[in-house]
């Protein structure tokens, strides 16, 4: 488990604060893209970017620290990757079958995202793994939070899911394809839904489980500026910049 040495200090809060509202001032966006979170977490402390498919995004290497990096609105679920189920098609008939059946193609997701992060552990050789994360909550208000991952790598356990496949809904316009639900037995909470008849995209339903309470040392909540700059102040402040 990560130790607070690990975790964000006051300077750092205010530093990610800081750069996340200076962000938001552009006026070509709205929100803060998930590329330029891990850029700001990686500056903030003086870590590497990745840029690859593994399930930590930013490394630093001396500390031996590891952290995934997620930044999108509060409603939207997290997607975790495209997750390619090794048998997938045998899986996915058995699925079709029983319950048991439905029990094994879940346990098989499941083991993939624990696969995941324990291959992330392995590879970099951390000893500490942080989960790091932007939530934007509407209407200008912004949380970020980082938390410790069990270093693991055992993030969910299959015994505490039940799965399900959905059924289309009627009068659409555009095909829907049934989508695999991996609900969390303890609470009845949705947690997964696992598009494995299409791009294999897995989303993450539960990640809220994951915010911190309000009292929870290492987060900070901020408002947007209420006066973002307009393209004409940008385009100004770069003109100065530039000479």
């Amino acid at each position: 488990m990560a130790n607070s040495l690990v975790l964000l200090d006051k300077e750092q809060i205010a530093t990610i604060e800081q750069l996340v509202r200076a962000f938001l001032r552009l006026p070509f966006f709205e929100g803060v893209p998930g590329k330029v979170m891990e850029k700001i977490h990686a500056h903030v402390h003086s870590a590497t970017v990745l840029g690859t498919y593994d399930f930590i995004d930013i490394v630093d290497p001396i500390r031996r620290i590891g952290w995934q990096v997620k930044s999108t609105q509060k409603s939207t679920p997290v997607t975790w990757k495209r997750a390619k189920i090794p048998a997938k098609e045998e899986l996915i008939d058995l699925s079709r079958q029983s319950k048991d059946g439905r029990q094994r193609l879940g346990n098989a997701i499941i083991d993939y995202c624990n696969d995941h992060a324990i291959e992330s552990i392995r590879k970099y050789n951390l000893q500490n793994l942080v989960y790091a994360r932007l939530i934007d909550r509407g209407n200008g208000l912004y949380t970020y939070f980082e938390r410790p991952l069990p270093i693991s790598g055992i993030l969910f356990v299959p015994d505490d899911f039940e799965w399900n496949w959905s059924v289309p809904k009627e009068n659409t316009k555009k095909e829907q394809l049934p989508a695999f639900h991996g609900i969390h037995a303890p609470t009845g909470k949705p947690f997964f839904a696992w598009h494995g008849l299409g791009e294999n995209q897995l989303h993450f339903k539960g990640e809220y489980t994951w915010w911190p309470d309000e009292n929870y040392l290492y987060q900070i909540n901020f408002r947007s500026p209420s006066t973002p700059l307009s393209l004409t102040e940008l385009l100004e402040i770069l003109a100065t910049v530039s000479n």
